[in-house]
């Protein structure tokens, strides 16, 4: 990358939780805030803005358009630097790969989240099936 180049450069960075999914140089960045979609580049003013769950288009340096699906989060334009904060995603060249992707994730939530579900439904019974019993107690 030329000096002059780098000087119209952004630079994305994408943080989960646990990792940083996206640390690199970009062009522009797309993306969908809760009052609609907006476009970041270079030279525009810091900016603040809530996400909602969706896909984040950018223009690497390389100018080829590349994909991030996201969850919900907070995306920050400091200077040249725009920082999403999100609870989960997945970048990806291309839509259809990305789509894949997000589907055997969220395939692989849904199963932990019945399984979830089932042990609280569980615990909800016990504690219920308690109170009655210390109830009847109280009454005798």
């Amino acid at each position: 990358m030329s000096p002059e180049r780098a000087s119209e450069d952004l630079r994305l960075r994408v943080l989960l939780p646990t990792r940083v999914l996206l640390d690199e140089p970009v062009r522009k960045v797309v993306a969908e805030a809760v009052n609609g979609s907006f476009c970041l580049l270079p030279r525009h003013l810091d900016f603040v803005a809530a996400l909602v769950p969706g896909i984040l288009v950018f223009v690497d340096a390389d100018g080829r358009e590349r994909f991030a699906a996201i969850d919900e989060g907070a995306l920050v334009k400091c200077a040249e630097t725009v920082t999403v904060s999100a609870l989960d995603g997945a970048v990806g060249d291309a839509l259809e790969e990305l789509q894949a992707l997000v589907d055997e994730r969220y395939a692989a939530l849904d199963e932990q989240e019945k399984k979830a579900r089932s042990a609280v439904a569980r615990l909800e019974a016990g504690t219920l099936r308690r109170f009655r019993e210390l109830q009847e107690q109280a009454l005798d």
